[in-house]
């Protein structure tokens, strides 16, 4: 073992923590299981959800419950995807750049608050910021292109302006692919 190893494995702890296994599970809860409960567990007592976009989610565990349980989990289409692009792993920190799929068969008010269904197949490109503390999550915060969303379900006319649907995500996949 070199000097270099040693000292490396003196500076871990019992506190190091697979962050990116605990951002799968918090996922897995919430677009498999729809376990709203499991959910909570992968976060801090006192947590925030922030869906930038539309300024969706809540402060607090009273709050991000309430969200998850009326809005998000299980709320979801039930063709809903998730791929992962890619992720990027920090002491406390996960970024994951992920494409939601899902077909508009349902109002999804923590995307698309008060839009009625239209039945359209979206494909979105997300950016998920997972802050953590310990093996807790401390927040989260989640990107998105609206207005690409809104082209996507025949809200916008992308004709008279710069925005593109389902393009983004099928140009992310073709770059992602080629890039192997």
């Amino acid at each position: 073992m070199t000097k270099k190893s040693k000292a490396a494995r003196k500076t871990r702890s019992k506190h190091d923590y697979n962050l990116g296994a605990v951002f799968d599970k918090h996922i897995k809860c919430e677009f498999e299981d729809h376990d709203v409960d499991a959910t909570m567990k992968t976060m801090i007592r006192e947590p925030y959800v922030h869906h930038v976009p539309v300024m969706t989610g809540g402060v607090g565990y009273d709050a991000v419950y309430n969200f998850y349980k009326n809005y998000f989990v299980g709320k979801m289409p039930k063709d809903t995807k998730v791929e992962r692009i890619s992720r990027t792993v920090g002491k406390d920190q996960v970024v994951d750049e992920l494409i939601l799929k899902f077909t508009h068969d349902i109002q999804i008010e923590a995307v698309l608050p008060g839009i009625s269904p239209t039945g359209k197949y979206v494909e979105l490109p997300h950016v998920v910021v997972m802050k953590f503390k310990g093996n807790k999550i401390v927040h989260e915060h989640v990107y998105w292109d609206q207005a690409s969303l809104l082209a996507q379900i025949g809200l916008l006319d992308t004709k008279n302006l710069p925005i593109k649907g389902i393009e983004q995500s099928r140009r992310l996949q073709e770059l992602v692919r080629k890039s192997k």
